[in-house]
């Protein structure tokens, strides 16, 4: 069985977070090692100034021992406690020497000398004093390090604050342009300055203010191309369809109608699209009951529709424009999917599914794109302006519409409205109009 990864929160990930780790890492480093080498100092020096006091005290005994005197308190012969190799030392090669050792749970610095008889005249010198000097010493080192280490730490965290806020700001600005605001900007006003040329955060908000200029200039000349070449073309189609009036009944007629009538619609989309890039499109709210405007909008595509209100609730919405969404996943489920195709509303959302092969992965990632034609469930893709439409007339109405796959198979649109509390006596859209073709119950 695969053992499960560990997975950090997500806050871990920031620069905040990396450079602390960064910064605590490197200061803890160098606090182990400078206290290191201080400790290491620290402790050699007070134990060669104990052994030469004590060696100082042991010349002092020895002259005491030879002119048979009497010898210091500390000073013995053969005395107990005294370090065997420090006894075995001084016996075989008979000279002085000294150790650092634990006496009675003290520690105490031991110097010896060969006495005669084969003994050893020996002096204990008391370390705890020392000792206890080495220890304070490593406790403000310690100390001294943690200190360092949280003034290192914040000093640094403040000098990063203004890069990350810089990056976020210039993230912020590219989200917004890829939500359709192609006039945001960075704008920051280091960029004046001629000193400031190799900051990278400024390099990147200069360059991202750059590139949203030059996508803005390009998608404008598009708009006001596709703009147009809608209007320009809905003249001579108006005189083609007047035309094909005066042709004589037959089926080449009709299939000349029947192109000229989808052309027409085509350059009515382009010319929809234009002016929702454009962003002058404004929604005329309402109030209306969400159920029967949605069995209108399905019903009103002629198309077979399987219509399900879970739970009905007031809108706030623009009817014509909602309509449309509506009427355009319907014809998109039918066309690209499978029957049957399925409408419910559940509260404010919208769920229109179809039983075919899914939307295509390029759709779930990005989104419709104009004109991308996709080959999938065996049918050869539209101009994708149905979609395009929908999501843009969406955003008009200030709802959400998202685009995924069933576990089972087929697309699903999943529209999410404004809800409006129940007014005491809401308008109600179905008006009781008779409908085109058929459809399934309720």
């Amino acid at each position: 069985m695969r053992a499960a990864r560990l997975r950090l929160p997500a806050w871990t990930g920031t620069l905040h977070w990396k450079f602390a780790i960064f910064v605590t890492g490197i200061c803890c480093l160098l606090a182990v090692l400078l206290g290191t080498l201080v400790h290491v100092q620290a402790g050699a020096d007070a134990e060669n100034q104990a052994r030469s006091e004590a060696l100082d005290r042991l010349n002092g005994a020895v002259a005491a021992y030879t002119a048979g005197e009497p010898l210091d308190p500390h000073a013995a012969v053969d005395p107990s406690g005294l370090p065997a190799g420090l006894r075995h030392m001084v016996l075989t090669r008979r000279e002085w020497g000294s150790q650092l050792d634990d006496h009675l749970g003290r520690p105490v610095v031991w110097a010896a000398a060969p006495a005669s008889g084969g003994k050893v005249l020996a002096v204990r010198q008391d370390y705890s004093s020392r000792a206890a000097a080495v220890r304070r010493l490593d406790q403000s080192i310690v100390l001294s390090s943690v200190i360092a280490t949280g003034i290192t730490l914040v000093a640094g965290m403040i000098a990063v604050s203004s890069l990350t806020w810089r990056l976020r700001r210039a993230a912020e600005v590219a989200r917004r342009i890829s939500n359709g605001d192609l006039q945001a900007r960075v704008n920051d006003p280091r960029a004046l300055r001629s000193d400031q040329n190799r900051d990278e955060a400024l390099a990147v908000g200069v360059a991202l203010d750059a590139m949203a200029a030059t996508v803005e200039d390009k998608l404008r000349s598009e708009q006001r191309f596709t703009a147009d070449v809608a209007h320009e073309l809905r003249t001579p189609l108006a005189g083609l369809l007047m035309a094909s009036e005066l042709l004589e009944p037959g089926r080449a007629t009709d299939m000349v109608r029947d192109r000229i009538q989808t052309l027409r619609g085509l350059t009515e989309d382009l010319l929809e699209i234009s002016r929702l890039d454009a962003r002058v499109e404004r929604a005329e709210l309402d109030t209306h009951k969400l159920g029967p405007l949605a069995r209108h909008a399905a019903r009103a595509t002629g198309q077979e529709v399987a219509i399900r209100v879970v739970q009905d609730a007031y809108v706030q919405t623009d009817q014509r424009r909602l309509e449309r969404v509506l009427g355009n996943l319907v014809v998109n489920a039918h066309k690209h999917g499978r029957a049957p195709v399925e409408l419910s509303v559940d509260g404010p959302v919208v769920t229109v599914r179809d039983h075919g092969d899914g939307y295509p992965d390029h759709l779930l990632d990005h989104g419709p794109q104009r004109f991308r034609s996709e080959s999938h469930g065996g049918r050869k893709g539209g101009h994708g302006l149905g979609l395009t439409i929908a999501l843009g007339q969406a955003r008009v109405l200030d709802a959400t519409l998202e685009f995924s796959n069933a576990p089972d198979g087929g697309a699903v649109a999943t529209l999410c409205l404004p809800a409006k509390p129940s007014p005491a006596a809401g308008p109600d859209t179905d008006d009781g109009r008779p409908y085109p073709l058929r459809n399934q119950p309720d």
